[in-house]
């Protein structure tokens, strides 16, 4: 009977597991490993915190492509969304706790299924994959850090993001109690008086769940949120009807060309007192495409002088939640402070220091009671510490993509490897693609290419004529509501 390891329990994962099940047609056994967070909800999704809630409405949230109101349906099985009006159930935000009720909810389905009408079967694996490594008969050896080995016909990669990258001096600050390098720590068990400061380094999607947090325990201090730009989410909004405004094919616009259409519908939409998120909205089903048609420098220019703003744009939050950080802001109780962290230290009275440079050069000092890194996973996989992928990229077996952002993968999943070979045996979905296709994160994406890899996995089904990674058109959604 074939095996297909899948190394990583969180959304991608789970997902891709149940999907090879759904379609399998033959004996298949799949093992999913998993290590650190619980199986079927990973990082995300794994939160015991009611006041962390979905980014994107209740209506685009389905773990299947094929059945776009699965989610909401599901919902209606529990008696506290049971009576919920359709149309408010649709826009809500729920907590992430609860979508993660739903992913380990369908896990436990295809893992103890109530009758065996399936040729395929889910294994579950709590250990941490630290290298792959082929053998004489074509299969690969998946070492885990037990000591143990796993033998498998197919390896998909489905690990999620990377840590934080460490900051200037964090290495000194290790052991120190108010230390805290990821936000995914349980920080929040460790909080000093509720009079104190607490600084969040970047005022990205984890320093409103740290916000939310405080707020929740009625935290008096500072919430000082630091950042190089000072941007903070956006919220979601009421669209309206907005003409179609790109051309046949925008991905041969280039990025100059694209950034003043862009710009041109953004002022557009101002004046008529409309959100110009609409125009990032619009752009998402041609996103990847426009990505891949970016000559590297293009890459580049985009990272370096249109990403910050997009990502603001594009990963918003709630209403209500965004009017309670605008509140704390008017208050005081939340202030952001602009500027690179140079380095962090120790201070008096068990604080730490936070030095900062100002884009003018000028140079000052924070101290805080408590610092939580939150400035997003590591972006360059070259310098990744994950043994996985450091032994994966020592023996060759993969390399970075052209951005280094993530690994090479080919069109069917396929990682690629230091040759430009593509692989028979390891393939790769999720933030691992981000390079290759920048959109590569949010549940709409990551529930297609579920689907996907495991359409090529368990059925061995390669279209030599496309591209698998891409998104097709019944996969996209408006997260703007009319």
């Amino acid at each position: 009977m074939k095996t297909i390891a899948i190394i990583g329990g969180g959304f991608s994962g789970t997902l891709s597991a149940i999907n090879i099940v759904r379609l399998a047609k033959e004996p298949l056994r799949v093992v999913l490993i998993n290590s650190q967070r619980p199986t079927g909800r990973g990082v995300a999704y794994g939160t015991t915190r009611g006041e962390h809630v979905l980014n994107v409405a209740a209506r685009n949230m389905s773990a299947f492509p094929d059945h776009p109101d699965h989610f909401v349906t599901w919902l209606r099985t529990r008696v506290d969304y049971s009576d919920i009006p359709d149309p408010q159930l649709r826009e809500m935000f729920v907590p992430r706790r609860v979508y993660g009720d739903y992913i380990s909810g369908l896990l436990f389905t295809y893992l103890q299924p109530v009758d065996s009408h399936r040729p395929a079967s889910i294994e579950c694996l709590t250990d941490e994959a630290i290298d792959i490594a082929p053998d004489d008969s074509g299969q690969a050896l998946v070492k885990l850090r037990s000591g143990d080995q796993l033998k498998a016909d197919r390896v998909l990669l489905a690990t999620g993001n990377q840590p934080p990258t460490p900051l200037p001096g964090a290495e000194q600050l290790a052991d120190h109690p108010a230390y805290f390098g990821n936000p995914w720590d349980d920080w929040h068990e460790h909080l000093p008086s509720s009079t104190e400061d607490v600084a969040v380094l970047g005022t990205g999607l984890s320093m409103v769940d740290v916000f939310l947090t405080l707020s929740e325990k009625n935290w008096s201090g500072r919430v000082i949120c630091i950042s190089r730009n000072g941007k903070m989410p956006q919220s979601h909004f009421r669209g309206i009807e907005y003409p179609d405004f790109l051309p046949e094919k925008p991905e041969e616009l280039g990025l100059d060309a694209l950034a003043k259409l862009l710009e041109t519908h953004c002022e557009k939409l101002r004046r008529l007192g409309a959100n110009p998120g609409i125009v990032v909205d619009r752009l998402r089903p041609h996103t990847q495409r426009i990505w891949q048609n970016f000559t590297l420098d293009e890459k580049r220019r985009f990272v370096r002088d249109h990403a910050a703003k997009w990502n603001v744009i594009r990963h918003r939050i709630a209403q209500p939640i965004h009017q309670r950080l605008t509140e704390a802001i008017t208050v005081g109780t939340v202030t952001v402070e602009r500027g690179s962290i140079t380095d962090l230290g120790t201070a008096d009275k068990g604080r730490i220091a936070i030095g900062l440079k100002s884009a003018d050069g000028s140079k000052r000092t924070i101290e805080s009671s408590m610092v939580i890194n939150c400035t997003g996973p590591r972006t360059s996989f070259a310098k990744t510490e994950m043994p996985l992928y450091r032994n994966l990229l020592d023996k060759g077996l993969v390399r970075p993509d052209e951005m280094d952002m993530g690994i090479d993968i080919g069109p069917d999943f396929a990682a690629v490897d230091d040759g430009g070979t593509g692989s028979k045996l390891l393939y790769a979905m999720g933030p691992l693609m981000r390079g290759t296709l920048w959109e590569s994160l949010a549940v709409p994406e990551l529930r297609g290419q579920a689907l996907r890899v495991a359409e090529t996995l368990a059925r061995d089904e390669i279209a030599a004529d496309r591209d698998l990674r891409m998104s097709v058109e019944q996969e996209h959604v408006v997260e703007y509501y009319i």
